[in-house]
């Protein structure tokens, strides 16, 4: 047929980047990204005080108040569609949009604020569908070891937890490929549904 292309094209992958606030989403999403990553980063201001806890990150000005956005491609037949969930609590309404049609996502936590993790960890266990738990390194944080933060997390066997560095393209492009290896695990368990989050 004239004019047509062999150029392969891509499947198409949602991917939910989750966490609480100042875990490291958006820098998650901004190391891997091929495009222009789109952030929805707004300034910190007073309507946070009191809601919003900051113990740890004090120096965090802005925060992600809808989602963040990136692509990219594993290889020539796989893209990765990155969606990264706001981390404020107020904002958790947002979450089952976000969520939507997700067939796998990644949990990051901070140690420093191992609380901070525990809502997302709820949410996506409740969901019954695959993800990871990504502990994301962050300079002078004390440094638990992974089965400690499965324990303290209460996470089951079966959850792969893994070290990133969120900073790291390599790091997180890790992280992605091991959500993948859980999401094509997920899908091949007797009896269980479809990897897609709702």
């Amino acid at each position: 047929m004239a004019g047509r292309s062999d150029r392969t094209v891509p499947l198409a992958v949602k991917i939910v980047v989750s966490g609480g606030l100042g875990v490291g989403k958006s820098t998650f999403i901004g190391a891997v990204s091929e495009i222009e990553p789109l952030d929805t980063e707004a300034a910190i201001t007073q309507v946070s005080v009191g809601v919003d806890s900051l113990e740890g990150v004090e120096s965090k000005t802005t925060t992600t108040v809808a989602l963040d956005f990136g692509r990219i491609s594993l290889d020539p037949t796989i893209a990765l569609y990155l969606f990264g969930t706001p981390g404020q609590h107020r904002f958790s309404f947002l979450w089952d949009d976000l969520v939507e049609g997700a067939l796998g996502t990644v949990v990051l936590v901070d140690t420093r604020r191992m609380e901070e993790c525990f809502p997302a960890v709820d949410y996506f266990e409740a969901q019954q569908a695959p993800f990871v738990l990504a502990v994301n390194r962050f300079d002078g944080a004390e440094r638990l070891e992974l089965e400690a933060v499965r324990e303290v997390l209460g996470l089951r066997a079966e959850v792969p937890v893994l070290e990133c560095d969120a900073r790291e393209r390599g790091s997180v492009r890790d992280v992605l490929g091991a959500l993948m290896d859980r999401v094509i695990g997920f899908r091949d368990v007797p009896g269980r549904r479809a990897a897609v989050v709702r």
